[in-house]
This record gives C-alpha cells, sequence and structure tokens, in this order.
C-alpha cells in the first residue's frame, strides 16, 4: 500500500508541473533556482547582489587602481502565499467513472491557480516604482497607434542599455491583432526587437488584482478580480532579468479514502509559495503602456 501511494503522489507531481509550464504565460520569466538560497525563515528568500567600480587612468608607473566589488545579500520575502483543499467522496467518483477526482487537480491548475499568478505577477510588476512607460493612460484604436507606442517602448530600453536578448513582450491579443491587420514592414521590423511574444487574455492583464481570500462573505470563491483602480494594460516590456519570479514551494498534496480520518473520500490539497518582484537597480527593465479606462 505505501508503494501505491508514493508513485501515486509522484505522477501526480508531475503532471501538475506539465500543466503548469504548457499553461503559464509569465513561465519564461522564472529565475534560475541556482542564483537563490533559502532564506532563514519560511517565507524568505536570499538574492545575490553585485556590483562593481568603473575603470580608472593607467599609470604607467604606478600601474592599476585599485577597484571594489561589492557582493550583498538581500533578503526578500515570499509575497505569493495561496491554497485549498477539496475533497471527493468516494461514491461520487466511482459513479462518475473516476472523473470526479481524477481531472479535479488538471482543472484547478489550468483554470484558477494559473490563471491568477499570471495576473499577480503582471500586477505587481506594473505597480513597482522606477519602472518605464508612459506616464498616463493612453488609448490604442488603430495598429498604427499600437506600433507607434511599441517603437516609443523600444527606444526607451535601447537608451536604457537593456539587453535585446531575454526581452519580451507581453500585449493582448486584440492589439496584436491590430499590428497583424497591418503587415507592413514597419509592424515586422518591430516585432522583431523583442526575442519573445506572449499573448495576454485582458482578464489576466491588469495594474492591480485584489485576492479574495475565501473566507469573507462575498468571497467565498476565491480567486481575484481586478482592483477596484486598476487599469487595463494594453503591453509590457519585460527583460526576464529584472524580476525576481520563483516558487519556493509548490505543494499537492494527496490523501486516499482508506487513510482520510475525517471522511470517506479522496481529499486533494494545493499550496503554492511564490515571489514576484523587481530589483531595484532594474526596473528600467519594465515597460509599462495601460489604457485609460
Amino acid at each position: 500500500m505505501a508503494n501505491s501511494i508514493t508513485l501515486f503522489k509522484q505522477t501526480l507531481s508531475d503532471t501538475l508541473d506539465e500543466v503548469y509550464k504548457l499553461s503559464s504565460l509569465t513561465a519564461v520569466l522564472d529565475g534560475s533556482a541556482d542564483l537563490v538560497k533559502q532564506g532563514a525563515n519560511a517565507n524568505e528568500l536570499i538574492i545575490p547582489k553585485m556590483s562593481v567600480q568603473g575603470l580608472a587612468d593607467y599609470d604607467k608607473a604606478s600601474g592599476y587602481v585599485s577597484g571594489d566589488v561589492t557582493l550583498t545579500n538581500e533578503t526578500v520575502q515570499c509575497n505569493f502565499d495561496r491554497g485549498r483543499m477539496f475533497t471527493v467522496d468516494s461514491m461520487d467518483d466511482l459513479e462518475t467513472a473516476g472523473v470526479a477526482y481524477g481531472r479535479l487537480a488538471g482543472e484547478l491548475i489550468r483554470t484558477k491557480v494559473v490563471p491568477e499568478l499570471d495576473a499577480f505577477r503582471f500586477s505587481k510588476y506594473a505597480g513597482t516604482g522606477g519602472i518605464s512607460g508612459i506616464e498616463a493612460g493612453a488609448a490604442l484604436t488603430t495598429g498604427t497607434a499600437v506600433i507607434t507606442a511599441l517603437r516609443n517602448a523600444v527606444a526607451a530600453m535601447d537608451e536604457a542599455e537593456i539587453p535585446y536578448e531575454d526581452r519580451y513582450l507581453f500585449i493582448t491579443p486584440t492589439l496584436d491583432g491590430m499590428i497583424a491587420d497591418l503587415d507592413t514592414t514597419k509592424s515586422r521590423q518591430v516585432m522583431e526587437r523583442f526575442q519573445g511574444k506572449v499573448l495576454v487574455p485582458q482578464t489576466r492583464f491588469y495594474t492591480a488584482v485584489d485576492m479574495l481570500d475565501g473566507t469573507t462573505t462575498g468571497q467565498e470563491a476565491g480567486g481575484y478580480v481586478k482592483g477596484a483602480t486598476a487599469k487595463n494594460i494594453n503591453f509590457m516590456v519585460i527583460h526576464r532579468g529584472a524580476v525576481i519570479q520563483f516558487s519556493k514551494h509548490v505543494a499537492p498534496k494527496v490523501i486516499l479514502p482508506d487513510v482520510n480520518q475525517s471522511t470517506d473520500g479522496y481529499k486533494f490539497g494545493y499550496r503554492h509559495v511564490a515571489i514576484a518582484d523587481v530589483y531595484e537597480n532594474k526596473a528600467a527593465g519594465i515597460y509599462l503602456h495601460y489604457a485609460t479606462a
């Protein structure tokens, strides 16, 4: 019995990882785990930061001017800690030929976890002080207007010396369709200035979101909603190296009916602890363009 449970848990975990990678729109921004060490506390991460002095005059007699290298460790706290527990009665599962429980994990990840995580990340990056972008909202009603806005974004990031590599464009399907309708040399040239393009539905693309706690009256359904004062995001250009994006703890939990002490049912719990933040010296690696209303 123990071997069977262990095998089941391992299979489920692999499936969940696959669903996330296929569905998440922000997965391309995930940072390397090699750069992050576990913090002293459960919700902390330790991230190394390095700075060096610039060049100095070389003297033929005395040689080089000594330079300093500063390496510090910044402790940051995870700002995403969400979870849910589900119970499916064993008879209900039998009567649905295993569909009730068998599809629960996949549906949760695809329809709830991934959209919420994407929306949370975009809102955090959009709300960071010091990022590049327009100062007030703007309406984009034509493909030409979209191209002009993207050209301004590219120019701003080029002037800030943001590397082309790992520079991603996140844009709504509506605006991307306007660009496709142009089908001009200028539009193709602008789109070539990004390493990748990701289409983001407007339902995940807000400058702020409210996370529902699942217990307060009116919030029982959980999930997220657009913030009361939030704006729709038209597009964002994000350099992968500018964001602190890691999942520290992803915990799918399976409890089978024969070891469930409270009910005769399958229990599936899911918890995700992560961080979405911006390196304080790399805020220029994010460009935000949002709508007027």
